[in-house]
């Protein structure tokens, strides 16, 4: 082919030669949720949803991991019941462990949310924006549909 070489300052690199550093787990979480973070911090630094301002965030989620880790664990080795004697004869009772582990997975979904870390957070989240929801409703008013953005 004929033509003008290119240029450097006309290469526009490639997004994935573009590699942004993995924040390193903060000092106060323990050595399981420092596991769950070192797993998907770089994840969520591909997909631009790890910044510094989002550390704590993040700290809560992979601190809500552990505990459901060392809950399933309990559960695991003891059981989910207990049995006592009441006057109403033999009831069975959760363990702490058992609500330990439905405590934290419902701060998992809550702060897995932020991170589109479940299958509709992530769909939610890679769908783009919002629009412009005047923009569109002015363009319905002078009745020309939806305005072009």
């Amino acid at each position: 082919m004929k033509g003008a070489k290119p240029q450097m300052k006309n290469v526009v690199p490639m997004r994935e030669d573009m590699t942004r550093p993995v924040p390193a787990a903060p000092e106060f979480m323990s050595d399981e949720a420092r596991r769950v973070w070192d797993e998907l911090a770089p994840y969520l630094v591909i997909r631009e949803r790890l910044e510094p301002l989002h550390t704590y965030q993040l700290a809560s989620y992979c601190e809500s991991v552990a505990n459901f880790v060392a809950a399933t664990a309990c559960i695991a080795m003891e059981g989910m019941w207990y049995t006592v004697e009441t006057r109403n004869g033999a009831q069975q009772k959760k363990t702490a462990a058992w609500g330990q582990q439905q405590e934290a997975m419902n701060a998992m979904r809550r702060d897995s949310a932020l991170f589109g870390l479940s299958p509709v957070d992530e769909l939610r989240m890679s769908s783009g924006n919002q629009g412009n929801l005047f923009e569109d409703i002015l363009g319905q008013l002078k009745g020309h549909g939806a305005a072009s953005a």
